[in-house]
């Protein structure tokens, strides 16, 4: 097992910089999950340590050693791809035992080793099949069986259940998480989807523009983003962000003005910064699980002071929770309320705010303040 390290490491096409000054350290063992946009670098960087593309600067090390140039045979490394990349003319067996063959390992230890691999998957009663009769998710699970197969220092994985239908992902997910904690090997994992960063990985970065903007646990991520793009990014709904937010103060009290929208307490913890942000161009930032009917908050509670008036245009009832999606000062948000709240396309609706869980940022910069 080794770690995997970028040292200031930058990667350009045609004069174009996909990939900015990243320095990264992944830990022996660790589940790193790297996410963001498409086109914001994160298979670049997966490539770039697989050796499939070479960093334009900068130095990546697998282990103790500088990998720069070195060909991917001789990185002792292990990539699973989105398309699963079988051999449609193999059988599972000989799709998963094909680069032990060209390493020439004895024929014993090649086939003890698929078949604990299979074991682990699940595959046991597929070992003679071809790909094509297979389905999409027991194909995924070939591909990291002929990885787990090679069992080399680091996993890779690009996008590997992007082809999925929806509940096999879910199911899947749950596989290579399990998969993770059994064999102890380091992973790194690219996605575009937020709930898989969240639920997969031990840490997240977070990748925009060829350039990390935060790195940290998903609750790291969730209750302190660093700026308004990983706000808006992790976290499903989507928080929701009102600007021209000015911050008041009010006898003892810190508060947050919208205008014509409501105002919300600041917690004392933050009031200081909130102050010393009086005078920027702010947004303020709440996610849709921190918002509530109003009519379901104890009037004892002062909190319910903190709250917003919008007007319901849509609502989707999944059973344990509505998805409300409103206006409010021109702007749309989205409430994820109680199945109680007494809510109706076209009503008026006062929502509280759970003021301890709000956010504030600089518009100019996009910076979290808190």
């Amino acid at each position: 097992m080794a770690q995997v390290r970028f040292n200031h490491v930058y990667k350009t096409f045609n004069k174009v910089e996909v990939v900015h000054d990243i320095s990264l350290d992944v830990q022996d063992k660790e589940f790193l999950v790297l996410v963001g946009p498409s086109g914001c670098g994160k298979s670049t960087c997966l490539r770039m340590i697989a050796g499939l593309e070479e960093p334009t600067d900068g130095e990546i090390y697998i282990g103790d050693r500088i990998v720069n140039g070195v060909d991917p045979k001789d990185r002792d490394i292990a990539m699973v791809f989105q398309n699963y990349a079988l051999y449609p003319h193999m059988t599972v067996f000989d799709n998963m035992a094909f680069g032990l063959k060209l390493r020439h390992f004895p024929k014993n230890e090649i086939k003890k080793r698929v078949e604990d691999a299979a074991e682990i998957l699940g595959l046991q009663q597929l070992l003679k099949r071809k790909p094509k009769e297979l389905s999409g998710g027991q194909r995924q699970r070939v591909a990291l069986g002929r990885a787990i197969v090679r069992e080399a220092q680091v996993f890779l994985m690009d996008e590997p259940l992007s082809n999925l239908d929806a509940k096999l992902r879910v199911a899947t997910r749950a596989e290579i998480i399990k998969l993770h904690q059994r064999i102890q090997t380091t992973m790194i994992y690219v996605t575009h989807d937020q709930v898989e960063a969240m639920t997969m990985g031990d840490r997240i970065a977070v990748l925009n523009g060829g350039v990390i903007q935060q790195l940290g646990s998903p609750q790291e991520l969730y209750d302190h983003p660093a700026n308004m793009f990983v706000a808006g990014f992790i976290g499903s709904p989507a928080m929701n962000f009102i600007p021209e937010a000015k911050v008041s103060t009010e006898g003892n009290a810190t508060v947050v003005v919208l205008e014509g929208i409501g105002r919300v307490a600041v917690p004392q913890i933050y009031a200081e910064r909130a102050r010393a942000a009086a005078g920027r161009n702010l947004t303020f930032g709440i996610r849709p699980v921190h918002l509530e009917d109003a009519s379901l908050v104890s009037e004892g509670n002062k909190a319910v002071q903190s709250s917003l008036d919008a007007s319901v245009d849509v609502v989707e009832n999944l059973g344990n929770e509505l998805q409300v999606y409103l206006t409010t000062g021109g702007k749309n948000i989205v409430a994820t309320l109680d199945p109680r709240a007494r809510v109706a396309a076209g009503n008026k609706v006062r929502l509280y705010v759970d003021s301890d869980q709000i956010h504030l940022f600089d518009s100019d910069t996009g910076e979290s303040i808190f």
